[in-house]
């Protein structure tokens, strides 16, 4: 609905003072607000001033044209926006300057209000009042967009030097590495998560959102993680020793099975060491049936010491071979060995009949010369299966 002329009249009467409304904006009042009084004066002066100058002269023309909503009239807000949220403005604080930029233009058109203009007045309060919403929309919607992409570009650099350090690639002392924080002794996980095949990548992610959240409580840091879909691995920079009910709380955030591998590296060189370590923990861990939980050194020392490759691995891994095509095999002689050697757990945990389990065993001593039922032929049957594993 067009405006009556004297509501075109009354708005006339703020243009020679447009100037002198955006340094009051930018000098006096947006001073009140907090945190605001801390930005430098070039910004102040130039571009919030600017901004708002820019401001007053868009609501005057809502009030002279028709079509003043046309395409790009919020082109300055989103750049200013942008540039807030690249410097790190909070967002509360760049939408109060807009709130207040109003209510500063409102109470300079009722200064120069006249007797009689109570009617125009209101007609131009309206014309604001429309138009603050969409510029507040297409501020906070900038803004949110920039904070989300450096927030995602921040992550993936973050996740990159991770990943570097973890993998050797990025030398300690790296300049890049203070970023994360990263001066003494520090904690490396390697984390093993159960997920169902059926399961989707949204739901993953989901999940290992939830992962994060409980590391970063539970050792009240924002520890770096790399999390993939079956696991990942962690550093927590701090000297600090891993919750024994770390493993539970994971779980039951992220309703799945997970099992975590903790070694303490002296300092950023021994990072690399330690997270390769963790992971074999977890590796072996896994291979010998342990239960998921909390997985140290000490807890895996003799299936370690049996894993490792010099020059009798390739003939230890070897005495497998001739039982390689039998997958099943393979599967109770694994389970057989996690169990202890119980026959009847080990038939309850495939689903076999004892007798089956007895035939299998037999079947595994006669093609492969391994003798079960001696503590030597136990130990080489062991290592065999981690040999084998790792090489897989």
């Amino acid at each position: 609905m067009p405006l009556s002329p004297e509501a075109r009249s009354l708005a006339a009467r703020c243009e020679p003072r447009v100037n002198e409304l955006a340094r009051r904006m930018a000098r006096e009042a947006f001073e009140e607000l907090p945190g605001y009084p801390e930005l430098p004066d070039d910004v102040k002066d130039l571009e919030i001033a600017a901004t708002a100058r820019h401001g007053v002269r868009l609501f005057l023309r809502h009030v002279g044209e028709r079509d003043a909503d046309r395409p790009g009239s919020h082109r300055l807000f989103r750049e200013r926006a942008a540039q807030r949220a690249e410097e790190g403005m909070p967002l509360h604080l760049l939408l109060r300057t807009h709130a207040l930029g109003t209510y500063v233009l409102w109470q300079a058109l009722r200064d120069v209000a006249r007797p009689g203009e109570e009617a125009a007045l209101v007609e131009l309060v309206d014309v604001l009042l429309r138009s603050h919403p969409a510029i507040v929309g297409a501020v906070a919607e900038t803004y949110l967009d920039e904070r989300s992409a450096l927030e995602a570009e921040q992550r993936a650099q973050q996740r990159s030097l991770v990943r570097g350090l973890l993998d050797g690639m990025v030398p300690p002392g790296h300049v890049l590495l203070d970023q994360l924080r990263l001066e003494g002794p520090a904690l490396v996980l390697a984390l093993g998560v159960d997920v169902p095949p059926a399961e989707g990548p949204v739901a993953v992610r989901r999940r290992l959102r939830r992962v994060q959240t409980v590391l970063d409580h539970a050792f009240d840091v924002d520890v770096l993680a790399l999390l993939e879909g079956d696991g990942g691995r962690v550093v927590v920079p701090a000297d600090c020793a891993p919750p024994d009910e770390l493993p539970r709380r994971l779980s039951r955030a992220s309703g799945l099975r997970v099992r975590v591998a903790a070694v303490r590296a002296d300092g950023p060189a021994h990072i690399t060491d330690a997270a390769r370590t963790a992971t074999e923990i977890l590796r072996i861990a896994r291979a010998c049936g342990m239960p998921p939980g909390l997985h140290r050194l000490d807890d895996v020392l003799l299936e370690y010491h049996l894993s490792r490759r010099n020059e009798s691995s390739h003939r230890i891994a070897a005495l497998l071979d001739p039982v390689a095509e039998r997958p099943e095999l393979l599967e109770t002689l694994r389970t057989h060995l996690a169990h202890q050697q119980d026959r009847r757990a080990t038939a309850g945990a495939l689903g076999l009949h004892p007798n089956t389990v007895d035939n299998r065993l037999a079947k595994i001593a006669e093609t492969s010369g391994i003798d079960l039922s001696s503590p030597r032929g136990t130990a080489l049957a062991l290592a065999a299966l981690l040999l084998r594993d790792a090489e897989a």
